[in-house]
């Protein structure tokens, strides 16, 4: 004689639960709208159109306009980055005016403008970042003290590459007569 077994009720209804469970799960997974993010710019295409001069009348000269601008929060690094390399390959000095910026080009001469108190400050793009969310720029300590945040540590600011500030920093950097 053999002896045939049975399934037990309770694996049975207890395999159904988990099945039934788990479908739930994944149906209230799919039902549900995806998290809102908001995209941080990577490339120069994700970046604000550019802004290039134009006369406003065919015989006057055209007016000094931004090829590029920006408004966001800055803020300023130094005694821990001091010496250390940049993405540029140099050492950072946060006793000169540099600042580093996600997707501008390096090397490129930006005036930042503090939005509280109107001040500026020419400073040269020279690494990459900042990495903390809501920033737009990363400027030295000397840049912070020029603009009048130093204390504060962040600042509300305006960015802007001007053609005529890149020609002065490639007369500047020109071997002298």
């Amino acid at each position: 004689m053999t002896w045939i077994r049975k399934p037990r009720r309770g694996r049975r209804r207890l395999r159904s639960t988990v099945g039934t469970l788990a479908l739930l799960a994944g149906l209230a997974a799919c039902a549900a709208p995806p998290p809102p993010q908001t995209p941080i710019p990577t490339a120069a295409a994700e970046l604000p159109p550019l802004v290039r001069a134009v006369p406003l009348e065919p015989h006057l000269p055209a007016r000094e306009v931004a090829s590029f601008a920006q408004e966001g929060l800055a803020s300023w690094y130094g005694g821990r980055f001091h010496r250390r390399h940049t993405a540029s390959g140099e050492h950072f000095d946060m006793k000169e005016l540099t600042a580093a910026h996600r997707s501008l080009p390096l090397d490129t001469v930006v005036r930042v403008t503090n939005l509280a108190n109107n001040r500026t400050a020419l400073v040269r793009i020279n690494d990459r970042g900042p990495f903390a969310r809501g920033r737009i720029i990363d400027i030295s300590h000397s840049a912070a003290l020029q603009l009048g945040m130093a204390k504060a540590g962040v600042a509300q600011v305006r960015i802007e590459v001007y053609d005529s500030d890149q020609s002065r920093r490639v007369a500047e950097a020109a071997p002298g007569d």
